[in-house]
This record gives structure tokens, C-alpha cells and sequence, in this order.
């Protein structure tokens, strides 16, 4: 008996059809939610003091969780330790969905230009509106917290320190790079003048340069906070080519994996609490809308990153090879490392993390003097224990996922298709010598 072979072309037709389905359920369903209206409402209503006697996650996922300062911490303490967790992780998180604000309204313009996308720009359109609430709900909140925990002089000192915000309003940008890259994306790329971003001609008719400083989120972190960088990602994805407009969605659909991979468990937390009948924190509950809120753009994500990119004509050689240098350039960036007191994060402890340790531990919440932060600072960052194997398995679960996730995506090369980079840094050896090398510098700085 002759097996008989599907002809591509039905194929072909076929998974147009299921695309477009799935983008207007997608949208339907995402309309008539009401999520990020509880968010708003949640946003409105907080109050630290209302909900500082409650653990908002499972206490797993808390900051130094696993370390012999948690394990030595008070009850009261805990708490602390847990809702500086959520600021911590949700800080980083605004700072990412303001990137994918920008990256949503250039391939938006993209898609709509092309016409038979018109319900995928929408679609679009609705996320970023979403995500400008959840930024509003998690700044608003985070910094609430992290008044009442760190105090208002530690989050000052924290602002201050962070060396990637100290480069927001220095606008001097090298034009040179700025420039070059910008041609290079622009006449490197296949001719699309007709569907290039609406977005970008705007925001160049209003700047010079379409980023006056670097974003500071994942794709930030990863592009080395470089204004040059970013711009050429921008400029290439919104070039006008539809192959590029979705290759994006593959560095999106990190974020969402990776805020999947904590806020999942936020989402289970809240359930417990619902079934039981406990008082149900407002960030937990803020968690739990935007995990619900966040499925209906992870659908969007992995819809464009492995199967709609496959209607456009095949990526040429240099759009293969800008969309494996993006994806690579991630590896190395927002997942390129392990963290002692942040079990959910993927990348170095830094200055940053270890200023917010020491005002912390200076704060109101456990009042030590310098030197005795700085002890307990070094027992939780430089030497081995529980909390650096607790992240290191959130890290590798988020790890088979990714592989999972890009193993069908054709035009990858081997190093991101199997997350090389990510599976050689996630070594607990590796995360104690560059924190020991980061401590030492951070330590003489203080007695500076």
C-alpha cells in the first residue's frame, strides 16, 4: 500500500487558516477579559500596611531564601524577605514590558502594513495598553514596598548606585555607531520600504535617535544597556520585513517563559489561599491577573516565533544571522549567569542586588551596623548553600522549556536552538568565584 503524502501547498493553506483562527480567538478572548481591570482596581487600593502581615508567595521565593541569613531571620523578617522578592522580580519585569511597549508598536505597524493582519495589530495594540497597567501596578507597588522595607534613604542610595539608571538623560550617544548601525539595518534587509513601521518613521521625525537612553530590562540587560544596540534591533525589526517583525517574538516569548517559570507559582499560591478561605494579599492577587493576562500574549508569542514567520518568504542569510545573534546576545545577557539570593533570576548577582542587600540588612527590618551587613552579606553571596541549589533548578526547569520551546524553530542555529550558552552558565562554581571577584569590589566601595 502506497502512503500518501499531504500536498504542501494544503499544508501550507492549513496553517495559515489555524493562524488566523488562533489570532482571533486570541483577541476575542482577550476583549472580553477582565483581568487587568482587577489589576487596576488592585493598584488603587494598596496599601503596604494592609498586607505586610501575609506572605504574598510561598516562602520559597523569597529573597536570601535557602541562606544562612533566612535561615537565622525572624518571622517578621520573612515577611520582609519575601515581599522584597516580589519588588525585586517585578521591578525588573516593568522594566521589560516597557521594552516590549516600544517592540509591540513596531512590528504592530509591521503586520497591519501588510494587510490580512489587521486583527494581529489589534491584538497587539490591546497588549501594550495591558501592559502599560501592569507597569503602573508593579512600580507603584514595588516602590511602596520597598520604601517600608529598605527605607527611603536605602532606595535612594539604590537609585543612585545603579549604574545602568545613572545613564538615563546622558544622551550623548556615539552618532557614528548610532548611524552606522541604523544603515546597516535598513539596506542590509531584503526591500520593504513599503511595510516598514509607521512607528519608527514617527519617532525618527520626533528625535534624532529613537532612544535618547539604554531600556534596562531582559533585552536591555542582554544588549550591554547599549543605545547603539538596541536601536539597530529596533531598526531591524521593524524594517518592514514580516520574517523580521516575527523573529522578535522569539526574544518575547523568553520573557514570557521566564515569567512564567516564577509567576506560576504565585498563581498556585493564590489558589491555595482561594480554596481555603485566607486573606489574599493584593500582590498575590495582582500576580495572579497578570499571569492570566500574560497567557493570552504568550499565545501570541509562540504563534509568531514558530509558526506564522513560516507564511513570509525564507529569511535571508543576514536575517538569519541578526536573528540568531538577538537570540545569542540573550543567552549571554538576562540568562547568562545564577544568583545566591534571587532563586528566581537567571543572570550574576550584581551591584545592584548586593545594594539592596546591604540597605536591607541597614534598614529598619534588621537594623545591623556596616560591618555586620557586609558578614552576612559575604555568607549568602560567597559561600555554597541551599538557596544557590534551590535557584539553580528553578533555572534548569526554565532551561528544558526553552529547548522545548526552540528545538521545531528552522532557521536557529545549534547553539540557540539547544541553549548552549545558558546550560554552561548555570554552574554554582561559576556564580561563587564572579561573586566573590563582584563582593570584593562592591565592599571597597563602601569603605570608599
Amino acid at each position: 500500500m502506497v502512503a500518501q503524502v499531504e500536498s504542501p501547498i494544503k499544508v501550507e493553506v492549513s496553517r495559515a487558516r489555524k493562524c488566523q483562527r488562533l489570532v482571533a480567538t486570541t483577541y476575542d478572548n482577550n476583549i472580553a477579559s477582565d483581568y487587568t481591570e482587577k489589576i487596576e482596581a488592585l493598584n488603587r487600593q494598596f496599601r503596604y500596611a494592609n498586607n505586610n502581615a501575609h506572605y504574598w508567595s510561598d516562602p520559597g521565593q523569597s529573597v536570601t531564601y535557602g541562606t544562612p541569613l533566612y535561615d537565622s531571620a525572624t518571622s517578621a523578617q520573612r515577611l520582609a524577605l519575601n515581599h522584597l522578592h516580589w519588588f525585586a522580580n517585578y521591578n525588573y519585569i516593568s522594566d521589560s514590558e516597557s521594552e516590549t511597549v516600544a517592540f509591540n508598536q513596531i512590528t504592530g505597524s509591521v503586520f497591519k502594513s501588510i494587510g490580512g493582519y489587521e486583527t494581529l495589530a489589534e491584538e497587539l495594540t490591546v497588549e501594550t495598553e495591558q501592559e502599560y497597567q501592569h507597569i503602573n501596578a508593579f512600580r507603584k507597588i514595588g516602590l511602596m514596598t520597598a520604601t517600608s522595607v529598605i527605607g527611603k534613604s536605602g532606595l535612594n542610595a539604590l537609585l543612585k548606585w545603579n549604574s545602568y539608571k545613572l545613564k538615563l538623560g546622558q544622551d550623548k550617544v556615539p552618532t557614528y555607531q548610532y548611524y552606522a548601525l541604523r544603515a546597516i539595518a535598513k539596506r542590509m534587509s531584503r526591500d520593504t520600504r513599503a511595510h516598514y513601521s509607521d512607528y519608527l518613521n514617527q519617532a525618527e521625525a520626533q528625535s534624532p535617535f529613537i532612544l535618547q537612553a539604554p531600556t534596562t530590562g531582559m533585552l536591555g540587560r542582554s544588549l550591554e544597556f547599549s543605545v547603539p544596540l538596541q536601536s539597530f534591533f529596533s531598526f531591524s525589526w521593524g524594517a518592514g520585513s514580516p520574517f523580521m517583525a516575527c523573529q522578535f517574538y522569539t526574544i518575547r516569548m523568553i520573557a514570557n517563559l521566564y515569567l512564567k517559570n516564577m509567576e506560576h507559582g504565585i498563581a498556585k499560591y493564590y489558589k491555595t489561599l482561594e480554596n481555603t478561605g485566607e486573606f489574599i494579599p493584593a500582590p498575590t492577587a495582582v500576580s495572579r491577573y497578570h499571569f492570566l493576562d500574560e497567557a493570552f500574549h504568550t499565545t501570541i508569542s509562540q504563534l509568531l516565533a514558530k509558526d506564522l514567520y513560516r507564511e513570509f518568504d525564507k529569511p535571508t542569510a543576514y536575517e538569519r544571522f541578526v536573528a540568531n545573534i538577538s537570540l545569542y546576545m540573550m543567552q549571554r545577557g538576562t540568562l547568562g549567569g545564577l544568583s545566591g539570593v534571587l532563586p528566581h533570576r537567571y543572570f550574576a548577582d550584581d551591584g545592584t542586588i548586593m545594594e539592596v542587600l546591604y540597605r536591607l540588612l541597614q534598614g529598619p527590618v534588621f537594623g545591623m551596623a556596616a560591618d555586620e551587613a557586609l558578614h552576612w552579606m559575604q555568607l549568602c553571596l560567597c559561600q555554597e548553600h541551599d538557596g544557590f541549589h534551590l535557584a539553580r533548578s528553578n533555572r534548569n526547569r526554565l532551561l528544558g522549556e526553552l529547548r522545548r520551546f526552540f528545538q521545531p524553530v528552522e532557521y536557529l542555529w545549534p547553539i540557540n536552538r539547544d541553549m548552549q550558552v545558558m546550560a554552561k552558565r548555570g554552574s554554582i562554581d561559576a556564580a561563587l568565584r564572579q561573586n566573590k571577584i563582584t563582593f570584593d569590589q562592591f565592599s571597597r566601595s563602601v569603605a570608599a
